[in-house]
């Protein structure tokens, strides 16, 4: 096997997110591929030491495939580059092994709903390494979180500090006070898409800085019948973002509240973008975390204060890739190509959400040339259903052949459905010339399951 070259140096990304300029048919960026890829030298990828077409072959299509040691190198980084309270956003991808491999690796797990609440702690996470999230947390998801004694508790809302006050002051308790942060709404516009904006004034999460409702928080929850103890602020100002100066820009709008509390633990959240396309770039987890501390130090906030971080995407996009047989060639002359695969919308929705690109290639042919611009689009009822919309493949591209699509690990999953009751592909972790199944292709029989 000869190894693909790594990537080069991190830089900020000159492109917007998720659109990168059109290939040049030349063969797909080797940093879009997991740490562990290689090519054989008939050509075929093969990652973490197993080949992708003969393990497609045993477990179908479409299917996930994670690349193990590079989920366990960025855990490690994240937790290398930020200490123990590091914080792995689970929404980015979650499923029993993950939360695991996550833990074992030194890092806390976020999680923002009862669901993976009960993942978390079914893959034997400790309860006091979970941060527990939500901007709607009902009663029963915040009552499941004290009795299970989570490590930390993010309130978002006047409503939730009520729901907290009244189950804590029950006669039966809860142990300890919890441990709680507050969301703070800095008011910053990360350059990100709209949809993934979550640190500007109009916005469902957190208390606004500018009107006072952070402040009336604090005041709120440091009230002794509170029934927790507020020990930090957090802040999250969008997803898939490239400029490091927009992190640096809601420390420094968040500093001087924070250095008047007294509190011990400031969480700048997620939220680092990642290269999908060829063209792109963007820092890494060392260099985030570099620019993050020496910012928190610049603004005054002392070296006791413990800073974390909710790393999701940087953690998981690049680890994996999905694999589709392609069932359908549909050439309009003068209009386009169109590449119909065994999946689409349902395993992938960021095309449709956000317009989000990505590249295409075929494993058989890893390094080869992609003159040939076509669309891959999925088997939904729906024109929308595109996957790449402006894809360069191999000129021999056929009916049959597997096409893969890189940097699949975040928010493919986790936001899979079964529109058109499509049952959701497999996940397989792959890693020292083995390969494991962490969640089974669902079957029709699944799908039949819940119906009364």
């Amino acid at each position: 096997m000869a190894h693909l070259p790594a990537p080069g140096p991190a830089a900020e990304a000159s492109l917007t997110p998720g659109r990168g300029a059109p290939g040049d048919g030349g063969p797909l960026p080797p940093y879009l591929l997991p740490l562990t890829a290689e090519a054989g030298a008939n050509g075929q990828l093969a990652i973490g030491g197993v080949g992708i077409l003969e393990l497609v072959a045993q477990v179908g299509t479409p299917v996930f495939i994670y690349d193990e040691e590079h989920l366990r190198r960025q855990c490690r980084q994240a937790r290398e580059a930020f200490g123990p309270r590091v914080a792995y956003a689970s929404k980015a991808f979650l499923c029993k092994a993950m939360a695991a491999l996550a833990h074992e690796e030194g890092c806390c797990i976020d999680v923002s709903t009862g669901g993976e609440l009960a993942v978390a702690l079914a893959a034997g996470v400790p309860a006091d390494r979970l941060v527990m999230h939500g901007n709607n947390k009902s009663e029963a998801e915040i009552e499941a979180a004290l009795t299970a004694r989570v490590g930390r508790i993010v309130v978002d809302s006047f409503d939730e500090i009520e729901r907290l006050g009244r189950l804590t002051g029950g006669p039966d308790g809860y142990g300890p006070p919890p441990s709680v942060l507050v969301r703070v709404t800095p008011g910053v516009e990360a350059h990100t898409h709209e949809y993934v904006m979550t640190g500007q004034e109009d916005s469902k999460f957190g208390f606004s800085l500018a009107s006072g409702a952070a402040a009336e928080a604090v005041r709120r929850l440091r009230h002794p019948v509170s029934g927790v103890r507020l020990v930090g602020l957090h802040a999250h100002i969008g997803s898939q973002i490239f400029a490091l100066e927009s992190f640096e820009q809601a420390l420094g709008v968040l500093a001087p509240f924070f250095a008047g509390l007294g509190l011990e633990e400031l969480c700048i959240g997620g939220g680092l973008g990642v290269p999908y396309v060829a063209g792109e770039t963007a820092p890494g987890i060392k260099e985030w975390a570099r620019a993050i501390r020496e910012a928190a130090r610049a603004l005054g906030i002392g070296e006791d204060v413990v800073i974390s971080a909710e790393p999701g995407r940087a953690i998981v996009a690049a680890a994996a890739i999905t694999c589709y047989t392609a069932g359908t060639i549909k050439e309009l002359p003068g209009l386009r190509t169109y590449v119909s695969v065994d999946g689409g919308m349902s395993d992938n929705p960021r095309p449709v959400l956000y317009g989000s690109g990505y590249e295409a290639f075929l494993p058989r042919a890893v390094r080869a040339p992609r003159p040939r611009a076509v669309s891959v689009v999925g088997k939904h009822c729906e024109s929308g259903d595109v996957v790449v919309r402006d894809a360069r493949v191999p000129a021999d591209l056929a009916v049959g052949d597997i096409l893969a699509t890189p940097v699949t690990g975040a928010y493919g999953h986790s936001m899979a459905s079964n529109y058109n009751k499509v049952p959701r592909p497999p996940v397989v972790f792959v890693r020292d010339g083995t390969w494991r199944v962490v969640v089974r292709r669902e079957t029709l029989g699944d799908l039949l399951a819940l119906e009364a």
